[in-house]
């Protein structure tokens, strides 16, 4: 998922470099949510982690 967001933020980068602002925008909207997304499953996967170990 991590991957996802890079892939988009590069896409977001390179067509803000080229202009195309909406797309632009669009690209980088998703590679926050996506960011956003990860972070909540990582959290959730570390505190499940350290609950079964305890």
């Amino acid at each position: 998922m991590l991957r996802y967001t890079l892939v988009f933020f590069v896409i977001a980068i390179i067509a803000a470099v080229f202009g195309f602002t909406g797309i632009a925008a669009g690209a980088a909207s998703i590679a926050k949510l996506l960011f956003f997304v990860f972070i909540v499953l990582f959290l959730i996967s570390l505190v499940g982690n350290m609950l079964k170990k305890a």
